[in-house]
């Protein structure tokens, strides 16, 4: 069964594959992402995350559940890679705003 998302978000996990070029035009030009206690603002911020985040680990994410919980979506995602406590399951939260990302935190 294949996991339905919302094209902002499909769009994010396909370009986390790729680049922090690619992750970035995800998202609007001021959006945050909230992960492991650091707070990064707008797209060259989010560029240099993934580009640092794939400088130290490979890793795979596999999406598995989505849902909406006050006015966000909650994608479920399976990690496995080359990181401490792999495999784990993060959750992420997106605030959508038109056809971008506004806002993202990953929580455990």
């Amino acid at each position: 069964m294949t996991l339905e998302l919302p094209e902002p978000i499909d769009a994010y996990f396909t370009a986390d594959k790729a680049d922090g070029e690619a992750v970035s035009q995800c998202f609007t030009d001021d959006a945050v992402v909230k992960d492991e206690g650091h707070s990064y603002q707008g797209r060259a911020a989010i560029k240099q995350l993934k580009a640092d985040v794939s400088a130290k680990y490979q890793y795979t994410c596999e999406p598995f559940a989505c849902e909406q919980q006050g006015g966000k979506f909650v994608v479920t995602s399976r990690l496995t890679g080359n990181f401490p406590g792999s495999p784990v399951n993060l959750r992420f939260f997106f605030g959508l705003e038109g056809d971008k990302i506004a806002s993202l935190e990953v929580i455990p």
